[in-house]
This record gives structure tokens, sequence and C-alpha cells, in this order.
């Protein structure tokens, strides 16, 4: 990855920043902001990650929140009878396979 001289950071997958580390060190407290909004940074030393800082925790939302957000952004989703299965079958498929 190249770095442009007149972007600060750059956003290069939802969620994940790349940032030099001259960056980071002038812009820490922006960069903490953005972590507590759960947002992931890779510091980079000339395009070679050097750090991958995270949040401690995740970020949560309740659902509540998750179907105001959907409302807001003309979602027509509806909670119907197997809205649970569904939601159960999508984690499932997430877990890691256990290999023996």
């Amino acid at each position: 990855m190249t770095h442009m001289a007149t972007p600060i950071m750059t956003l290069m997958a939802k969620h994940v920043i790349h940032i030099s580390e001259l960056e980071a060190a002038n812009r820490f407290a922006k960069l903490l902001a953005r972590l507590r909004e759960g947002e992931e940074i890779v510091i980079e030393d000339d395009s070679r990650p050097v750090a991958v800082v995270h949040p401690v925790e995740p970020a949560l939302r309740l659902l509540s929140e998750s179907l105001r957000l959907a409302r807001e952004h003309g979602s027509t989703a509806t909670l119907d009878e197997d809205f649970a299965k569904d939601v159960e079958a999508g984690i499932s498929s997430h877990y890691e396979r256990q290999v023996t």
C-alpha cells in the first residue's frame, strides 16, 4: 500500500484504518476517538504492519437501536416468527469448525 500525501487516514475496509507511525503519533487523540467508535487501526512502517490496535470490548448495539437504525435507513425488514431461527442459523454458520 502506498500512502498519499493528502489523506491523513486511509480507510481500507469497513472499520479498519491504515496509518503510518508518524501519523499515529501526531493524531493519537483522534485515533483514540476512532477506537471508541469500534474501528481497528493498523499502524504501518513503510507499508508493513507493525501494530494492530482494536477496541478492548466489541461494540455492542441493542436490538432496539438496530431496529431504529434500520427504519431510518429505509429497511422494510420485519421480525417474523422465524426470526430467532434465522439469527441462530446465522450465528451457527460463523462458528469455527474444530479439527479432530
